[in-house]
């Protein structure tokens, strides 16, 4: 038991290191699109950084940074219980090409989040909260994409969503990190569905 400990304590200071030189990467390699959304969005909106308190490792809260994609009065709750009549025209298009998570590779290098971990939940996500207390996933840092978004599965199924990530962080490899980032960037998966028009 001690050993796996040690293991799992090793992979994470590894990906943490993936975490930054990646982070850094994408954030050069993206600056002109990044420019150009945040010019967008404020056009859009004017005010571009969606800024949220989330849940974070040892349950610690965060501000989680996005580039905005709804309407400013949006209420704040889970991306499922919104209509989608909130979604500003251009913030469909970036939440369809994943590229409203942008900002948050801030939160990545600031040590809030990592790339790959479970996605952070809102505080007042209590049956969230619970499901992933039971399966002690506060214990690592929340993160951009993993198991449960290349699988479609979001927080309108809290048990299901808490029993995926805990799967992930249980037997992550290297090679899982750099598989679930790899899908991602290739489109597999869908961030949290929003609500239809009835």
């Amino acid at each position: 038991m001690i050993k796996k400990r040690n293991k799992n304590l090793q992979i994470y200071k590894q990906i943490r290191a993936y975490d930054i030189l990646i982070s850094m990467l994408i954030l050069i390699v993206l600056s002109p699109l990044i420019i150009f959304i945040f010019i967008i969005c404020f056009i859009e909106s004017g005010n571009p950084i969606f800024i949220q308190k989330r849940v974070g490792m040892n349950q610690k809260s965060f501000k989680l940074l996005k580039f905005r994609t709804m309407k400013i009065n949006t209420p704040s709750k889970a991306s499922h219980l919104i209509d989608k009549n909130s979604v500003t025209r251009f913030g469909k298009i970036i939440r369809l090409l994943k590229l409203d998570e942008l900002p948050q590779l801030i939160n990545v290098l600031n040590g809030d989040m990592s790339l790959v971990g479970p996605r952070p939940c809102l505080i007042n996500q209590i049956e969230l909260i619970e499901c992933r207390e039971k399966y002690n996933l506060f214990n690592v840092k929340p993160g951009i994409t993993g198991l449960s978004q290349i699988k479609g599965i979001d927080m309108s199924t809290p048990e299901k969503l808490a029993q995926s990530d805990f799967l992930m962080i249980s037997k992550i490899k290297q090679l899982d990190y750099f598989k679930y980032l790899i899908l991602t960037f290739f489109g597999k998966g869908r961030g949290d569905k929003i609500k239809k028009e009835k």
